[in-house]
């Protein structure tokens, strides 16, 4: 058995050099071949032809001093229906350190609530705009812990 095996080893290697032999001597030929044509460069200009566009006729036609709009949109929207006010709340608390200002960001981000944040001469008043009343009674009575004076306003906008 190991004679069997020392014999094929010794063949598949002399069948590998041979291949390796026969495949540097295809790529590495001499040979050239006859039908190689130099490179050239050749630079053509394409000339585009003008296409027509239907918005070409209206921009080229005038009648009277008078060139059709070509960029109008005429949009028709049904006003029928009354609009009713909508009441919204304002919740107004005054900042005097940067304490408060943390303690009043930290709970607004449990109620979920966005503010404005309105600063001027006088200080810092943080303003919540929200048609939840309950929502912003309940913020102000947690705002009294942190001795934060808040109050709810009623702010009135006609839509």
């Amino acid at each position: 058995m190991q004679k069997i095996l020392k014999w094929l080893t010794s063949l598949i290697a002399v069948g590998v050099a041979i291949f390796i032999i026969f495949f540097l001597i295809s790529i590495n030929s001499n040979e050239t071949s006859i039908n190689l044509a130099p490179l050239e460069h050749k630079s053509e200009v394409a000339l585009n032809e003008p296409k027509n566009i239907w918005l070409d006729h209206f921009s080229k036609t005038e009648k009277l001093g008078y060139f059709y709009p070509v960029n109008e949109v005429l949009i028709q929207v049904d006003l029928n229906e009354k609009i009713a006010s909508k009441t919204i709340y304002k919740l107004s608390a005054p900042i005097i350190d940067p304490y408060q200002l943390f303690c009043l960001k930290e709970e607004l981000k449990q109620h979920q609530l966005k503010y404005y944040l309105k600063k001027d001469k006088n200080g810092a008043e943080l303003l919540i705009y929200s048609k939840d009343i309950e929502r912003l009674n309940s913020l102000v009575e947690v705002l009294k812990n942190y001795q934060i004076s808040a109050n709810v306003g009623l702010y009135k906008e006609d839509i």
